[in-house]
């Protein structure tokens, strides 16, 4: 990419948008283009292709989504659904009609089969049935994928896809009530500690297991992708390897400095008993993560103590 390219980030203070303007900025990228929600509703079909013709961007990174964990994944289904599928066809179908030929969207380790063969390789998809507790954000993200394909089939457009792990790092969501596991638990194993519990509980039964990508990772494959050029089919981003949850929440204990013990609450769901990616194809490519999870975890529970100074 040019340094000078006209680099559009949506979600740009999200957690993964602000990891890839951070990357963009270190690479020494010069134009990035980025707007609030308050100035531009990814929503608004007619406000999205008008500012996209208007400032006409080089490259576009879609990480702008509605995200959450397992609960609210399951109690907000039609949200899902419907604001992830309207605000990412706006902009793939906005990103054309203003003639940008470079874009990437970002989805999620999600969209493979709840019971597909692991690790999860770019092959599984659409080939069984989906985690029933996260299904309508999966079909969006899959709808997207299929939209970026279909505009490069008939419109000979470069759109990419990349279907990062679960993501932890500066910007985390640490509401209890819409995080993802790996931020809930930091929270949770912190204020433990800071009320002398003998114990903090854990959702499900501790058996599945997960990868964790830490976010600047993610952001520097991403970045390394659109570097080289890649014009390929759908891509994983993650570490290719996983741990328990159980391992997890120890882990988290053993940073954190939290010294009593885990309770899991088996009446919560477990989700997918495993979700470990293949990333062959990008290793292949030159690429591999760098952040071991025990550091990244300590790097996030910084931020977390920056952010939320009274908890500290």
């Amino acid at each position: 990419m040019d340094l000078n390219a006209r680099i559009f980030v949506t979600g740009h203070r999200g957690m993964v948008g602000s990891a890839l303007v951070r990357r963009l900025q270190a690479g020494g990228y010069r134009q990035l283009l980025t707007v609030p929600r308050s100035e531009l509703d990814l929503l608004d079909q007619r406000a999205v292709h008008a500012w996209l013709v208007e400032h006409r961007p080089d490259y576009l990174f879609i990480a702008a989504a509605k995200v959450g964990g397992i609960q609210a994944n399951n109690t907000y289904r039609a949200d899902f659904i419907y604001q992830n599928l309207m605000v990412q066809a706006n902009l793939i179908h906005g990103a054309h009609l203003a003639g940008v030929q470079r874009m990437m969207f970002l989805g999620s380790s999600c969209i493979y089969p709840k019971l597909a063969p692991q690790p999860l390789a770019e092959s599984s998809l659409l080939t069984g049935p989906l985690e029933a507790t996260n299904e309508p954000y999966a079909i969006a993200k899959i709808a997207g994928i299929k939209m970026a394909e279909a505009y490069n089939a008939q419109y000979g457009r470069r759109y990419i896809s990349a279907m990062p792990t679960n993501l932890y790092g500066p910007n985390d969501n640490y509401d209890l009530a819409n995080s993802h596991v790996l931020p809930a638990l930091i929270r949770k194993a912190h204020e433990a500690m800071r009320r002398g519990d003998a114990e903090y509980v854990v959702w499900g039964s501790g058996t599945p297991m997960r990868e964790f990508l830490h976010v600047d990772d993610l952001a520097d494959a991403c970045v390394y992708l659109m570097e080289q050029g890649y014009d390929g089919p759908l891509v994983n981003i993650g570490t290719g390897t996983d741990v328990t949850i159980r391992e997890l929440a120890e882990t988290v204990m053993d940073v954190v400095g939290f010294r009593g013990r885990i309770v899991f609450d088996a009446s919560k769901p477990d989700g997918t008993p495993r979700k470990l990616m293949d990333v062959s194809r990008l290793n292949g490519l030159g690429w591999k993560a760098r952040i071991p999870l025990r550091e990244g975890i300590a790097l996030a529970y910084r931020d977390f103590l920056a952010r939320y100074p009274d908890a500290a």
